[in-house]
């Protein structure tokens, strides 16, 4: 395996953690109201901004990297079986959940749900603990988003638990990857 494939696996997941991070705190702060929606907002892409600044300054600074303590990760069988159980639980709960119940509010949960469920898949192939962690705190926040918004009424508290509040742990999640990584061109 030559080394920008084992730079580059690492880096493609934290990537979509940057992105995917900044998506839910975007699309997510708006039923939060002004000014708090445009602080999140711009907070979010200063997040982003520096990660992907930290993340290039670390695909430069070593011949191989990885993660301390995790294994290698990979577009192997595993993962593939992980991404097809998503995208067909993603997508199945939502036709539900926006067109059979017509509570379109509650889609935000179930992609959080959905999405921390899949680490755990992605943690169990990939042996890195690390995503169950970040596993149980979307999942967590997705449902702790449905149940505020059930008992609430507000579309709001959705919004913000499940969605900004996913997305700035996916945010910190990947924060944390760039500060556990470590050289594994010298292992």
């Amino acid at each position: 395996m030559g080394d920008d494939t084992v730079r580059s696996r690492p880096a493609a997941g934290l990537i979509v953690g940057i992105v995917f991070g900044l998506v839910f705190v975007i699309v997510n702060s708006g039923p939060l109201g002004s000014p708090a929606s445009t602080v999140l907002r711009i907070a979010g892409v200063v997040v982003a901004a520096v990660l992907l600044f930290v993340l290039q300054a670390r695909l430069r600074g070593g011949s191989g990297v990885g993660m301390a303590g995790e294994g290698g990760a990979g577009f192997t069988r595993g993962y593939w079986i992980v991404v097809a159980v998503e995208a067909v639980a993603l997508f199945g709960g939502l036709v539900l959940i926006n067109g059979v119940f017509g509570h379109g509010e509650f889609g935000v949960a179930w992609v959080a749900v959905v999405v921390g469920v899949h680490f755990f898949g992605l943690g169990a192939v990939w042996h890195a603990p690390s995503l169950h962690v970040l596993g149980g705190v979307l999942t967590g926040l997705g449902i702790l988003g449905a149940v505020l918004g059930l008992v609430t009424g507000s579309e709001a508290w959705i919004a913000g638990v499940a969605g900004v509040g996913s997305g700035a742990a996916l945010l910190g999640g990947t924060a944390y990857a760039l500060w556990s990584w470590r050289d594994i061109s010298a292992a």
